[in-house]
């Protein structure tokens, strides 16, 4: 029996570096098999748009009971909300390979959502009231797509996700005073239409000048291909505002050649190819672009529980430093974070906690900055 015993852990170790070794190699690729949609999109699919004048279409706004962005996590000095509101776009909470959109108000992904508000948009949470819609979101999946007719679902899903937001921000600016600051934020997907919010909504409009900083976290940008589109400057020196930050986390060693294939391959949103251009790495540390920073500059690292429910910050933080690619390195794997680390190192889910107590004091010298200038 012990040695029936001794060859069934062995046969168990074999499978898992097999499994380890299968997921290195062709990670991507099972992930995309996985998590794709297999038929067209279909509107109906996703359900009725959602009414933002309705409190329920709401993850988080002004007045909630229960607000996931008002969590402080152990270690960081209390909420204190200013008078400057924060619009943020969340990132994706739904993952079903169904069909091409999920609504993010049903309760397996509102619950997810509300994990990801909580441990992101926080940072965010003392510069003022917080507006965060729910959206018919595009799924996963729709990320993924590698043939013709799934990437043409997969844009009309995006496409469907974006008129929510557009829509939830419209409502967003009509609780504003008229020429008040506001502060606009997003990561992954809701980065993504946060990006093209600014094209088609902000830049070369009055409300431009109204714009605290914009923080497009988690999705690449191109300083030659996108950013001369968006109306806003890259952040160059946290003492400023009316600008944009954006950044990918990456341990190290860093393999992001899924994103980087897809960075080239695209056309930016000033209407020319990515391909040979610089992708915009800010600093959260620095509030600069393309630098470095040590551990003992970072104020504070969320490590959030396993639920994204809870969390403490840990100080001194992760260090920060741009690579040639546009990447945010963040050294070797930090301990602390055992979910959720996508292939090649990548700490995408956690762009935001790494830098939470540096992104809370970032907003608040913009605040000034922006308020300076008047």
């Amino acid at each position: 029996m012990p040695r029936l015993f001794l060859w069934l852990v062995a046969i168990a170790i074999i499978i898992v570096i097999v499994a380890g070794l299968t997921y290195r190699l062709a990670g991507n690729r099972l992930i995309s098999a996985a998590l794709v949609p297999r038929g067209e999109f279909a509107a109906a699919d996703a359900g009725a748009a959602y009414d933002y004048g309705e409190a329920a279409s709401w993850a988080a706004r002004p007045g909630q009971a229960d607000d996931p962005t008002s969590f402080v996590p152990e270690g960081a000095a209390a909420l204190a909300r200013g008078d400057v509101p924060v619009f943020f776009v969340s990132p994706t909470a739904a993952f079903e390979n169904g069909q091409w959109n999920g609504r993010s108000s049903e309760p397996t992904k509102a619950l997810r959502l509300a994990g990801f508000l909580r441990t992101e948009a926080s940072a965010l949470a003392a510069a003022g009231p917080l507006w965060a819609p729910h959206y018919r979101q595009a799924v996963l999946g729709s990320f993924l797509a590698n043939t013709p007719e799934t990437r043409a679902s997969a844009q009309a899903a995006q496409d469907l996700a974006y008129a929510d937001v557009k829509a939830a921000f419209a409502r967003f600016l009509q609780a504003q005073p008229a020429g008040s600051p506001i502060i606009l934020a997003g990561h992954s997907q809701g980065a993504l239409h946060l990006l093209r919010l600014l094209k088609e909504e902000v830049a070369g409009t009055p409300l431009a000048a109204r714009i605290v900083a914009a923080y497009a976290v988690g999705w690449p940008v191109s300083i030659d291909a996108d950013l001369p589109a968006l109306g806003l400057r890259a952040c160059e020196q946290r003492a400023q505002a009316r600008c944009l930050l954006s950044w990918q986390s990456f341990a190290e060693p860093a393999d992001a050649s899924a994103i980087l294939d897809v960075y080239y391959r695209g056309t930016g949103l000033a209407g020319t190819p990515r391909n040979g251009t610089a992708m915009l790495c800010s600093n959260p540390l620095t509030g600069s672009i393309g630098d470095a920073a040590p551990a003992s500059a970072n104020p504070g690292s969320l490590v959030p529980s396993a639920t994204l429910t809870a969390g403490k910050l840990v100080t001194p933080g992760v260090p920060a430093r741009c690579d040639a690619r546009g990447l945010l390195l963040i050294g070797e794997t930090p301990s602390g974070y055992p979910a959720f680390v996508l292939p090649g190192n990548n700490f995408h889910v956690f762009d935001y906690p790494l830098f939470w107590e540096a992104v809370r004091q970032d907003v608040a010298a913009r605040v000034v900055a922006w308020k300076a200038e008047r």
